[in-house]
């Protein structure tokens, strides 16, 4: 049975609608997002449409229950509010508020956008959201007013005597329907924008840097050792602080290009079979360099013989390194220790170091992108806060789950856990 032109219309805004949520999910740093209905005159505090950012569903409706008063006053006042979070999301987003924004159609209140962002959100992050609540406040009354337009014209056909009365009603529908249509493309021309400044930037910097960049790297290599003899221990010093550099920041721009293809829907899940011993091993072999001479041991905890799995192989490898290079580079001594186990049919690793720790407040930010505990260290502790951050994006993808436990001073753990089938 084909759908009427009124279930068309309506699943294209809910299409619309839950594309708009996971934007202002996205835009607040992954952190939580809602979309509301309402219906004017209707007593009760509206309909949750969509959601984003949540772990489940069901986080999502519990969240949801706990904001109806915070809806029904952004739909009373047709002002910004806010509130702070409560419910499942609290929990997780620690200290994390609300930010209800009405949306505004035909100057009555339609619905209600909220996000709970992860950490304070920048301007350009705040003009967008004020687009996409701009954007979500036409795409809910487009069809009810397309519909209402549909009505009044059947109504004329049939009734030519009260046609002057009800053309002028038609008339100034379409020029609403029209006015709506020309604001949506607005709306979306504006967020196309964004979005492209964005693509052009990571294109161009993946263009204009990344290329010369590895040759230089290569060529400090090939110096370092075709001229080792003639070079005095300066020289090599001073190469192989060059070399350690460029390498660092070759590292940091392919976190942010795999980052960009996470955001692209462009880091697609490739299976294969792999050992996890063996993956631990590379892992810890790749850390050498960062650890260089400080008194910092790495242990191995396996607790039982791991089987052989399929999963993705690169992503776990490139999970597993973050985690590990992130504490060699804050643990000046003591011991790291880096463990796995198969439970459940998923793969369990943690990573648990004697390192500075990181302070209650901060932990909750540790995930957001170029986020850094301490911007006076980040000459000593070299990065630009996206190891955790791709970490985060990874599990996401593959479906995983994270626990981060930490003391200043005494050392930070964080354990991980993906899907995984035995080979």
């Amino acid at each position: 049975m084909e759908a009427s032109p009124t279930q068309d219309r309506d699943e294209r805004m809910n299409r619309a609608l839950r594309l708009t949520a996971s934007q202002a999910s996205h835009l607040c740093g992954q952190g939580a997002a809602l979309i509301y209905t309402h219906v004017e005159g209707d007593p009760t505090t509206g309909r949750l449409r969509a959601a984003a950012g949540f772990k489940s569903a069901d986080e999502a409706r519990q969240t949801a229950a706990t904001l109806g008063d915070l809806v029904r006053m952004t739909i009373d006042a047709a002002e910004p509010q806010s509130a702070a979070a409560t419910g499942p999301i609290a929990e997780r987003l620690v200290g994390a508020t609300f930010h209800a924004l009405p949306l505004i159609a035909r100057k009555r209140s339609v619905g209600v956008l909220l996000v709970a962002p992860a950490a304070e959100l920048a301007t350009d992050a705040n003009q967008a959201i004020e687009i996409l609540a701009w954007s979500a406040a036409n795409q809910i009354d487009h069809p009810a007013l397309a519909s209402r337009y549909e009505m009044l014209a059947a109504e004329s056909e049939k009734h030519l005597e009260a046609a002057d009365e009800k053309n002028d009603e038609l008339l100034k529908l379409s020029e609403e329907l029209f006015a709506q249509d020309i604001e949506l493309l607005r709306n979306n021309e504006k967020l196309g924008k964004i979005e492209k400044l964005k693509n052009d930037f990571i294109e161009k910097m993946s263009r204009e840097l990344r290329t010369p960049l590895n040759s230089i790297i290569e060529a400090t290599i090939t110096v370092l050792s075709s001229e080792h003899g003639s070079l005095s221990e300066s020289s090599q010093q001073t190469l192989r602080n060059a070399l350690d550099e460029g390498t660092a920041f070759q590292r940091t721009l392919q976190n942010i290009l795999d980052l960009w293809r996470i955001k692209q829907d462009e880091f697609p899940i490739e299976i294969q079979e792999l050992s996890v011993a063996d993956v631990i091993d590379e892992t810890i072999f790749s850390v050498q360099d960062t650890l260089g001479s400080k008194p910092v041991e790495i242990e191995k905890e396996i607790p039982a013989p791991l089987p052989k799995i399929r999963a993705d192989l690169a992503k776990i490898n490139q999970i597993l390194f973050l985690l590990l290079d992130n504490a060699a580079k804050f643990t000046e001594q003591g011991t790291i220790k880096i463990g796995a186990r198969f439970e459940d049919d998923r793969l369990h690793c943690w990573i648990e170091d004697t390192g500075i720790g990181i302070c209650p407040d901060d932990q909750k930010y540790v995930w957001n992108e170029f986020y850094q505990v301490d911007d006076r260290a980040s000459a000593r502790y070299r990065g630009a806060g996206l190891g955790l951050t791709l970490v985060h994006d990874l599990l996401i993808l593959l479906d995983g789950d994270s626990l981060l436990q930490s003391e200043p001073g005494i050392g930070t753990r964080v354990e991980f856990s993906v899907p995984v089938v035995l080979a």
